[in-house]
């Protein structure tokens, strides 16, 4: 049993990583209906971001507290992936808006190949790892629960809450939903259409950029490939939970790590991938708008 809580703990930490990812694609989707797949390779220019921060602040300064060196580097990374994001909504997507659907998908696969090929040439092909910025460890009733962990759900909810509260009790929340509704009614109603969609994008990386600085902490190494297999798993996250609900993408990062956990527990390691994506599918046959998901209504 106690290993079943174990489990349960590392699929909590793995999930809120997940979910942090999962709610920018919820939250691009949910606007403009644009599935925005370079949204894992900036998640994965956050934690390279972070990693450079702290490789300058260890170089600069001889000892940082811990607190003080994490808020830096998410701060930054947040900084950076933010800019990068609202360029590609700039320069890729917003040209494409109104195009047909299939050329926004090409594009944003094309940005990630970009940013994935950008930061292997600048870093280098090679696993970049970092010295264990977090070790403590509890122990509590024969489960290990780690400072990491406990800061990666922390953060996760903290996030969720200030964000619920972004999108539903502020101007900008409302402007967010009604661009969701209906742009062309909202641009008649005073709403800068372009202006929000940008802002919504940059939060999305700004929350990709705490979710590759929590990733960087816990596994302490990151790669240019690591945005494509979380990304997927995040975007998979977002469509199982109900892609348009914040709650949702969450859930679905939640399940996904739980998922993966028990299966590597209990079942082969290397067929994690697979269960999920299986559960995925089962979940989409008899609710095909997700967890939490709205149907969507044909507007005539």
């Amino acid at each position: 049993m106690q290993y079943f809580f174990q489990q349960l703990v590392n699929g909590l930490t793995l999930g809120s990583i997940y979910g942090l990812i999962a709610i920018g694609y919820t939250m691009v989707y949910g606007i403009i209906g644009m599935i925005n797949f370079a949204h894992g390779d900036i998640f994965m220019l956050g934690a390279f971001t972070a990693l450079i921060v702290f490789l300058i602040l260890g170089a600069l300064f001889y000892s940082v507290p811990l607190v003080i060196a994490l808020l830096i580097m998410m701060v930054v990374a947040m900084i950076v992936t933010s800019l990068y994001n609202w360029t590609i909504e700039k320069v890729a997507y917003r040209p494409l808006r109104g195009s047909f659907r299939l050329a926004p998908l090409i594009t944003a696969i094309g940005m990630s190949i970009a940013i994935s090929n950008f930061v292997q040439v600048t870093q280098g092909p090679r696993n970049k790892p970092i010295p264990p910025l977090v070790t403590t460890v509890y122990e509590v009733f024969g489960i290990s629960i780690s400072l990491k962990q406990i800061i990666i759900v922390v953060v996760t909810s903290s996030l969720l809450a200030i964000f619920w509260y972004l999108v539903n009790k502020t101007s900008l929340g409302r402007a967010q939903r009604a661009c969701e509704q209906d742009r062309k009614m909202a641009a008649l109603l005073g709403i800068d259409v372009d202006r929000t969609i940008s802002i919504t994008f940059i939060m999305g990386a700004s929350l990709a950029a705490v979710a590759g600085t929590l990733y960087l902490m816990y596994y302490g190494v990151v790669s240019f490939s690591d945005g494509f297999v979380p990304g997927v798993k995040a975007f998979t996250a977002a469509v199982l939970g109900g892609i348009g609900s914040i709650p949702g993408a969450v859930l679905g990062g939640l399940l996904i790590g739980f998922i993966e956990s028990m299966w590597s527990a209990y079942f082969s390691i290397d067929y994690k991938d697979v269960a999920a994506f299986s559960i995925l599918a089962i979940v989409l046959i008899f609710l095909p708008s997700g967890l939490l998901g709205r149907p969507e209504v044909e507007k005539v």
